[in-house]
């Protein structure tokens, strides 16, 4: 009597469970329907200029790259149907010299052929570089992956309007050797909780950062960019919301002598404050550079 009394309510425990397992990885369940759907699956590898976007994910009246890639796309397939999935989330006006997305289609692609489309129909800020057919069981979302971001900058005075996409002009005189030894601080096993904003609750805020430098730029030249500038390599597997802003943030205020390196260090101790800094460096001097899945 007690077992058939109690199944019903076994039932509704065991669903609404599953109902949250769901919810809490919708986009873990989501790429599984998708792949379900379609026959292929392919890796794509594009570059952009992200001055004009919001970032990759779609929202509301504002321009983003995954709405633009999906245009294009549009052009391409004409009606055929299709879905993509970003590697991951940008914020507004930062670039990529390297992006991924994964696209599922019930069509069979050839590199060449696509490329050629592709590039045709996307707008002069966004090309594709590669193509590849995949397996299945792969997802975009939640494979590991190796990130380098770089964020380019000068200081000293105010620089050609031209360069403002790609490098921004900090007008105060900056210490860079200073900056130099404080960007050596954020190498190794962190608690990143100052340098997030809008964290959920399961965020991890233990990060492991393997490099970060500041060197002379060599990457990226122009006749309007000013005579030196710098860039910031930051190379890491997993990074919140901001992080990278907001540590470049840190270092131009340690750049102005208005903090010490004891500031930085304190800051990513395990028993921080935990209250996200105020100083975030402006979106359009950050470049996604390149992405490696294992």
């Amino acid at each position: 009597m007690w077992e058939s009394r109690s199944l019903p309510f076994f039932i509704l425990i065991l669903s609404v469970s599953i109902l949250n397992l769901i919810l809490t990885n919708e986009v873990f369940f989501w790429s599984i329907f998708i792949n379900m759907k379609y026959s292929n699956s392919y890796l794509i590898s594009i570059q952009y200029l992200g001055f004009r976007f919001h970032g990759w994910q779609k929202q509301k009246n504002v321009m983003s790259l995954h709405e633009i890639v999906d245009k294009t796309l549009g052009f391409v397939f004409k009606n055929k149907d299709f879905k993509t999935l970003g590697s991951s989330r940008t914020d507004s006006k930062v670039s990529a010299n390297t992006y991924f997305f994964q696209l599922f289609t019930n069509e069979l692609l050839e590199e060449k052929e696509f490329l050629k489309s592709f590039n045709f129909n996307a707008p002069s800020d966004l090309k594709v570089l590669t193509l590849k057919n995949i397996s299945k069981p792969f997802n975009i979302i939640q494979s590991s992956k190796l990130k380098e971001y770089h964020y380019y900058f000068s200081h000293g005075t105010k620089n050609h309007p031209f360069s403002a996409a790609l490098l921004v002009g900090f007008q105060d005189i900056l210490d860079i050797e200073l900056m130099q030894k404080g960007a050596k601080l954020f190498e190794g096993t962190h608690y990143f909780h100052k340098y997030c904003t809008e964290p959920s609750e399961n965020t991890v805020f233990k990060r492991d950062i393997l490099s970060c430098v500041i060197e002379k730029n060599t990457i990226l030249t122009a006749n309007f960019f000013p005579e030196t500038s710098y860039v910031l390599k930051v190379r890491g597997v997993g990074f919140l919301r901001y992080q990278i802003r907001l540590m470049m943030g840190v270092l131009v205020e340690l750049g102005k002598h208005n903090i010490s390196l004891d500031f930085i260090i304190n800051s990513l101790k395990e028993d921080n404050d935990r209250k996200f800094l105020r100083t975030i460096a402006p979106g359009s001097g950050l470049q996604l550079y390149d992405i490696k899945f294992d």
